[in-house]
């Protein structure tokens, strides 16, 4: 590893490994950070943002199938940061026909099962490594990450730097495996102990802390994003995943990583956290604008099919669209249980409606249809937001 972006005091967390190369081995937290005005300022606005986003959250009809939407982008967004090229409407169609085998949006898919899993009310472990390594298997379990051992933290060494870099060049090179397992159990440790940092700095400080650890081979950036957007959950911030980071993070990633490195090589704390607050406060902003627009959709659409005479189970199925924009007959005929031909006829009467369009070619036994103005409301900026 290269130690000329190395402050002085930093080199102190330089070790050298059994292996004979120099890694960083990141010091427990909390960090000491001293809070100047200008990052108090950060904090007020950032925490303010995530307030009204709460409050917008849990006054909603149905909290749970808007955050499943809002899940998705974060999905479809954190993953793209890793390269991968699926977008939203992609995936919605994978969850509804399986019609995409492409490995991008396999991933994206595991990323959302990887975030319902750690979410789930009914989980059996509580918040701890063993709950990171489930996320891990179930994230590049029958993807291209699958050679990275899925599920268990590495016993190898990782490095990071530009194509061809080697380890004695890298720009970072995070604890050797003879380290990993102290790192993390300050980690899991400070997990659970009482909070001294703010809660938005103490969740900024793990995220950066997993990324400096990059326990796993294959993944740690989704796993750590991952991460921040559980804890908001886990703490009480949120009621559900409403957060997408990745949306302000993927056009700058640039800044993103530079700002993770000089914590290590700088200690540069404050950086770090004013960059998190920023995004933040931004995407709080722009959740609070998208779960508005979408709960307002849903209730126009719920209000057109209230007229539409035969059927009181459409509502049902417009409140599927907003956990996937996308739909078969099959899946009609489970969210409804009645038959594939009543469920197709339910279809038809949202396609006439204009909530559905289906796909041409997609076949009379497969039938597949997608709600576009369902994926423009998640994906497009609402109109008057910043």
């Amino acid at each position: 590893m290269l130690l000329d972006g190395f402050a002085k005091s930093q080199l102190r967390h330089v070790v050298t490994a059994d292996g004979g190369y120099r890694a960083f081995v990141p010091p427990p937290l909390p960090p000491g950070v001293t809070l100047d005005l200008d990052l108090v300022g950060r904090l007020s606005a950032a925490d303010r943002s995530v307030g009204e986003l709460a409050g917008v959250g849990s006054g909603l009809p149905n909290q749970r199938l808007l955050s499943g939407a809002l899940l998705r982008r974060e999905a479809v967004l954190s993953s793209r940061i890793e390269g991968t090229q699926a977008s939203l409407s992609d995936l919605a169609l994978f969850e509804a026909a399986g019609q995409d085998q492409d490995s991008d949006v396999r991933e994206v898919f595991n990323y959302v099962s990887a975030m319902d899993h750690v979410l789930d009310p009914q989980r059996e472990l509580p918040l701890s490594l063993r709950l990171l390594r489930d996320a891990h298997r179930i994230l590049l379990t029958g993807v291209r990450g699958g050679y990275a051992t899925p599920g268990e933290f590495r016993t190898t060494q990782n490095w990071i730097g530009p194509p061809g870099a080697v380890i004695d060049n890298a720009t970072y090179v995070p604890p050797p495996p003879e380290r990993i397992w102290e790192c993390l159990g300050a980690f899991e440790k400070h997990l659970h102990a009482d909070r001294v940092l703010p809660p938005l700095l103490a969740i900024a400080a793990l995220h950066y802390q997993f990324e400096a650890i990059h326990p796993f081979i294959d993944g740690n950036g989704r796993v750590g994003r991952l991460v921040a957007v559980l804890l908001l959950v886990e703490w009480g911030l949120l009621p559900g995943p409403m957060l997408d980071l990745s949306a302000y993070i993927e056009p700058r990633r640039d800044r993103y990583y530079e700002s993770l490195l000089r914590v290590s090589t700088q200690g540069d704390w404050a950086g770090w956290f004013s960059f998190f607050l920023e995004v933040i406060e931004e995407q709080a902003r722009d959740a609070t604008y998208r779960a508005r627009r979408l709960s307002e959709l849903r209730a126009k659409m719920r209000t057109q099919v209230a007229t539409a005479r035969a059927s009181a189970m459409l509502p049902l199925l417009v409140d599927q669209l907003f956990v996937v924009p996308a739909i078969t007959i099959t899946m009609a005929t489970d969210v409804l249980g009645v038959t594939s031909r009543a469920a197709g006829q339910n279809l038809n009467r949202l396609v006439a409606a204009g909530i559905l369009r289906e796909i041409p070619g997609s076949g009379r036994t497969r039938r597949l249809f997608i709600a576009t103005e369902v994926l423009d409301a998640i994906e497009g900026r609402p109109s008057g937001a910043r």
